[in-house]
């Protein structure tokens, strides 16, 4: 991932070059190269290339080909106590507002019902750097910026270099044992599997990683997977290093909506899951948005604005022409294009005067993107925030 310098032990993090330093190029034919500094193609109409040289001013090229990329130019040189100089990669998912073609990450943990990889590297010797294998999680259906979790796979390491914080023991997941380091780079934690010996080429479950790190308390079913990414994190030299192919699929038994694994304090555990709505209602409707390219997510705060309770509600808007919706938390959606109406779930049913309640969704968009122009909480219009 682009990554941000980060303290005195080595491996992956995420950059603090600007977004707006990112170059996306089109789809790659055979033999492109990238040297731009964050540039990045697509191949295969589903995943993105990036060369992602951010933690150096030196030269870095890679060659971009129909099912991977090798590096063909690294000529920065990084501190091996501190951190790398790149991490030229291909990955699934979104990172930093960059989606792949038709990715449907980030995905909630608890939705996820497989979730397998298939990667294939070429090593060179005389280099220093680490075959990195990264998956990426967030409490949020995060899309830009900094996720709070990292999950390297170390495929392989060349010279005196080494995972983030301290190894915690070794664990066998996936059918194989690795020495587990843990740690934080002062921006998010970091877990990371070390294999014993270098790996060349493997299938695997991505998804048994996912699990063994919430089963060390990390993480919840609540975080969302927003990205896998396979390449090398260089620190000195690096050309030829390669994957010669890649290929990462998420699954899910369906689009439904999922509460939050341990919901608040206040929950009421006597409402019915959609309790008849109490009749009109003042409210207001706070609607906000992160938008890339095809795609976004919305979180919308209902308040109840009245000086009544309300006991149950219903939320109705039409999404603008061209919207649709793919997946949804924290409430029942009905509809995916067009009308919607979103219903309460048990636990957050009832709105005390100036009580509010939040739900979400991901979807996809064509033209230009707008928000809904009107909401009604159980027939009442509402104001806008």
């Amino acid at each position: 991932m682009r990554r941000a310098l980060r303290g005195l032990m080595a491996a992956g993090l995420l950059a603090g070059a600007a977004v707006a330093a990112l170059s996306v190029a089109g789809p790659a034919a055979a033999d492109a190269e990238i040297c731009e500094q964050y540039g990045t193609t697509t191949i295969g109409g589903r995943y993105v290339v990036q060369n992602n040289r951010w933690g150096t001013t030196a030269q870095q090229c890679i060659n971009v080909t129909d099912s991977g990329f090798s590096i063909t130019r690294q000529d920065g040189v990084g501190n091996t106590s501190g951190a790398p100089v790149s991490y030229p990669s291909v990955f699934v998912g979104c990172h930093y507002t960059n989606c792949s073609p038709g990715t449907n990450l980030p995905m909630q943990v608890s939705r996820i019902s497989s979730a397998s990889s298939t990667i294939n590297y070429q090593y060179v010797s005389g280099a220093t750097y680490n075959a990195s294998y990264d998956i990426w999680l967030d409490p949020t259906p995060r899309t830009n910026g900094v996720n709070q979790q990292e999950i390297m796979i170390w495929f392989n390491r060349q010279g005196n270099i080494q995972p983030i914080g301290s190894p915690v023991g070794t664990a066998t997941v996936a059918g194989r044992t690795w020495e587990v380091w843990q740690g934080s780079n002062g921006a998010n934690g970091v877990v990371s599997y070390l294999a014993p010996s270098a790996i060349t080429s493997w299938t695997f479950s991505v998804l048994d990683f996912i699990n063994d790190v919430r089963n060390r308390g990390v993480i919840t079913n609540s975080w969302y997977l927003t990205s896998i990414q396979a390449g090398f994190e260089p620190w000195i030299g690096g050309a030829g290093l390669g994957v010669s192919g890649f290929a990462a699929s998420v699954n899910t038994g369906g689009v439904a909506t999922t509460a939050p694994t341990t919901p608040p304090a206040t929950t009421p555990t006597t409402s019915p899951t959609t309790p008849p709505p109490s009749g009109s209602a003042a409210c207001r409707v706070s609607y906000a948005t992160n938008v890339w390219s095809g795609g976004f997510t919305a979180n919308v705060t209902v308040t109840n604005s009245g000086g009544s309770a309300v006991n149950g509600w219903t939320l109705g808007f039409t999404l603008p022409s061209g919207q649709s919706l793919s997946s949804t938390w924290n409430a029942n959606v009905t509809g995916t294009s067009g009308a919607v109406t979103a219903r309460n779930l048990t636990w957050n049913g009832s709105l005390a005067p100036g009580g509010t309640a939040s739900f979400g969704f991901q979807g996809s968009y064509s033209g230009s993107f707008t928000a809904p122009s009107a909401f009604t909480l159980n027939g009442s219009t509402c104001t806008k925030a």
